[in-house]
């Protein structure tokens, strides 16, 4: 199957997982699949480049709002990281406060699922969080920061799970059916040369990059939005466009 017949299938599993009068099970199982179709795109994708002429990675600078700046970023890394990309975190100080940027490097076809699954899910967090009520003797903030780290880590596992799927089967196809050309590089092999293309990129550009210290979270939230990260759609939203607005993102 191409990959924009995969992403129409996508859409359907997506509409008929908000289909009403269904039972969590069945609803999880379509977004089960969603979530595995998505992966199968990123290696179709991955496939048909490499039978093309060399291609450069690319990379793209997301600005990302307050308030939890910081917690959206780490979102955003939960869905980068998984699909293959990189991201370096910035900050500035303006007269206004610090802004925060979140600059990400990867093959054009995997920052396009990033940005898209990123609005989704963003979408889904906010109103999650709207949804949840902190205990009274917590700081809120505290709460909803542990909160949205655990609804992230959920995140980061199930689309880790769903990439690491779909290059075994992608792999099992390769090794069952005969090659139309001989020689022709494996999964393993596009997917690693896709990996030291975006690396090398990414060092052109940051050539000093430091690791940051991990962040000391206080909140009791964690398992709360962890749980919400299980529930949430991994696919391309249906309700919202397919089409990737600007202020999404824009070329470094």
């Amino acid at each position: 199957m191409n990959p924009d017949a995969l992403l129409g299938r996508v859409r359907k599993l997506l509409a008929m997982a908000e289909g009403e009068g269904l039972t969590e099970a069945a609803r999880e199982a379509y977004n089960t699949k969603a979530a595995e179709l998505i992966a199968q795109y990123g290696i179709d994708r991955a496939l048909l480049e490499a039978a093309e002429p060399r291609r450069a990675a690319a990379d793209l600078v997301v600005t990302v709002e307050s308030p939890y700046a910081r917690d959206k970023i780490s979102l955003l890394a939960s869905v980068a990281t998984p699909l293959g990309c990189r991201l370096v975190h910035r900050t500035m100080r303006r007269a206004q406060g610090v802004e925060h940027s979140a600059h990400l490097f990867g093959m054009d076809a995997d920052i396009q699922r990033v940005q898209l699954l990123f609005t989704s899910l963003l979408v889904q967090q906010v109103y999650g969080l709207a949804a949840v009520r902190p205990p009274r003797c917590e700081d809120p903030r505290a709460y909803r920061r542990s909160w949205m780290a655990g609804f992230a880590l959920a995140v980061a596992e199930r689309l880790t799970k769903a990439e690491w799927t779909a290059r075994e089967r992608a792999q099992a196809r390769q090794r069952a059916e005969p090659a139309e050309e001989p020689g022709g590089p494996s999964v393993a092999v596009v997917l690693a040369d896709r990996s030291r293309r975006v690396d090398a990129h990414m060092a052109t550009v940051y050539p000093r990059l430091r690791t940051p210290r991990a962040r000391q979270l206080s909140g009791s939230g964690g398992r709360e939005g962890y749980q919400a990260g299980e529930r949430a759609d991994l696919g391309y939203d249906n309700r919202i466009s397919s089409r990737v607005s600007p202020a999404i993102g824009s070329r470094g």
